[in-house]
Order: structure tokens, then C-alpha cells, then sequence
């Protein structure tokens, strides 16, 4: 019998190198690799509430307002 609650793995949706060099460069602090998944995640909320305001306004379109 097949598993059907298995969630297939999420892709990354931020350059890894470029937020490990802001975090350097802001911080002088290093970035553990399993920031790289919850960044995503967020951003993935984030898109998904921008998302349903472009809808809630009856565009097909996500804006940087969106995003407000």
C-alpha cells in the first residue's frame, strides 16, 4: 500500500550562497544549511498570501503591493 501522506520535497527558493554572504557580510556570523529550508518556507507564505490578494482584487497578475 502506497503512502499517500509523504509530501514530496519542497525546492529551495533562495540562493544559498548569496543569503550566507549577507548574513557574513551584515553579521560576521555563519548560516546553519537548515535556514536555507525555513527561508523558503517563509517565502513560500509570502507568495501565497500575495497571491490571494492579487485575487481578492480580480488580477491574474501579483504585484510588489501584494506583498504589503
Amino acid at each position: 500500500m502506497e503512502n499517500t501522506t509523504t509530501e514530496e520535497p519542497k525546492e529551495v527558493l533562495v540562493v544559498a550562497s548569496k543569503l550566507k554572504n549577507y548574513i557574513r557580510a551584515h553579521a560576521g556570523m555563519n548560516t546553519s544549511s537548515a535556514v536555507i529550508d525555513v527561508i523558503s518556507d517563509r517565502v513560500r507564505q509570502l507568495c501565497d498570501q500575495a497571491i490571494e490578494n492579487a485575487k481578492r482584487d480580480g488580477r491574474k497578475t501579483v504585484m510588489d503591493r501584494d506583498f504589503a
